[in-house]
């Protein structure tokens, strides 16, 4: 039942196996088409916290769907924005105020660019345009969010010659990267913006960790410099790390922040960019030239934000950290032997995410395969093999999870793939 008109992504089309046909999910299960049943180890790309369709998103949803799917923001509001606007600035540390919404997180990541560069333009700085980003950092795939992308080893090469030239360095994780990288930001401060960087977990850039040490040091560099501190929480927000947004950890609260993922539970597309007081005030003037003058379609989408409303719900009344503190715990336990594997040069766990890094880069298409055939859903990407389940996840489905990835190192290894 697959189709060739779809492209999909990141998927080279001629050669890639044929996709799986799924018909329906439920908790943390994926129906396919063939009747078998898989556990989702992804949670569809870090998406559905709650699992799929829980029952009070699903119902929030379809009464909304009564009511009104939709309406544009331009010239109206309606009461699903408001009050998730409202909801997400009582949540989020500091003056974190001010809430755009869009639909993806890419485009989250180009409105928080966007404003950063308004910013200096609407103070009278106009030669301020540039942005720090990260050795590893994965920001999307949007034009500018590819520009702070790690340009060596991301998947944006290709474009490396068209992307406007951001400052790009290694992350301050060592005493000696760390005075390199006050000293590279002080040389450059006069044409610097912001920087914007993924807190505690590097994601897509390769599922690296750091300490809440290095985040601080990061954001006291910036404040010294009079740099804007974008949080790019795409991937961590929303419990992931371990606390509600993973900057919580550093007692650090950004300029601006970007949510998306797993804000509406994994249901529909819906992301934030949420700014500070301060930022944007910047924005208030009898000038209309200083407004912010971007305006996504299906911006604030009332289905979507009936949803993230719903899950926010879920935040307050089910134990979402209590659930992350028991999944970290089983992930560093469980995965523990694969340490002991040929092939395998790091194990590491933060939060609900369970990493385990290879030496070198695996033939994927086999790995995935041999996981299907395991009943479980685990994509591998890159040099490693990851766990970031649905939240909801018990322990006997982790373990089950957690097995896989043991085994499958283990055959793929006899088999030559690693």
């Amino acid at each position: 039942m697959t189709s060739s008109h779809v492209w999909l992504p990141y998927r080279q089309m001629k050669t890639a196996p044929p996709p799986q046909v799924v018909e329906r999910t439920d908790g943390v299960r994926l129906y396919l088409a063939d009747g078998r049943e898989l556990i989702d180890g992804v949670a569809s790309w870090w998406t559905a916290c709650h699992g799929y369709n829980h029952p009070h998103i699903r119902a929030a949803v379809a009464g909304q769907l009564e009511r009104m799917p939709h309406v544009m923001l331009g010239g109206f509001v309606h009461a699903p924005a408001e009050d998730l606007a409202r909801r997400l600035a009582a949540l989020l540390p500091g003056e974190l105020d001010h809430v755009f919404f869009s639909e993806s997180g890419s485009v989250a990541v180009e409105v928080a660019m966007k404003i950063a560069l308004q910013y200096r333009f609407n103070r009278g700085e106009p030669t301020r345009t540039r942005f720090v980003s990260f050795r590893h950092g994965y920001h999307g795939d949007t034009f500018m969010a590819m520009s702070v992308c790690d340009p060596d080893e991301g998947m944006h090469q290709l474009f490396g010659g068209v992307l406007p030239r951001q400052l790009v360095l290694p992350l301050p994780t060592t005493p000696k990267l760390a005075a390199e990288f006050e000293s590279a930001v002080a040389a450059h401060a006069h044409e610097l913006t912001a920087v914007i960087m993924e807190p505690l977990v590097q994601a897509a850039g390769g599922m690296k960790f750091h300490s809440a040490d290095v985040l601080a040091q990061i954001a006291q560099v910036a404040r010294r410099f009079d740099l804007l501190l974008i949080f790019d929480e795409i991937a961590t927000g929303f419990a992931r790390t371990g606390t509600m947004f993973a900057g919580e950890q550093a007692g650090i609260a950004p300029d601006i922040i970007t949510l998306s993922k797993a804000l509406t539970g994994g249901t529909l597309p819906l992301a934030a960019t949420v700014a500070s007081a301060s930022v944007y005030e910047a924005f208030l003037s009898d000038d209309a030239s200083r407004a912010l003058m971007h305006g996504p379609t299906y911006a604030g989408n009332a289905l979507a934000c009936a949803a993230a409303n719903a899950s926010l719900d879920l935040f307050e009344t089910e134990p979402r950290l209590q659930q992350v503190a028991a999944i970290a715990a089983q992930l560093a336990s469980g995965l523990q032997a694969c340490r002991r594997l040929a092939g395998v040069r790091d194990v590491r766990v933060k939060g609900a995410i369970g990493v385990v890094q290879l030496e070198k880069s695996p033939q994927l298409d086999a790995l995935r395969q041999r996981f299907l055939a395991h009943g479980v859903w685990v994509r591998p990407f890159g040099d490693v093999v990851y766990l970031m389940p649905p939240l909801v996840i018990g322990s006997d489905d982790l373990a089950r999870l957690i097995a896989a990835v043991y085994d499958v190192l283990v055959e793929a290894s006899a088999a030559g793939e690693l």
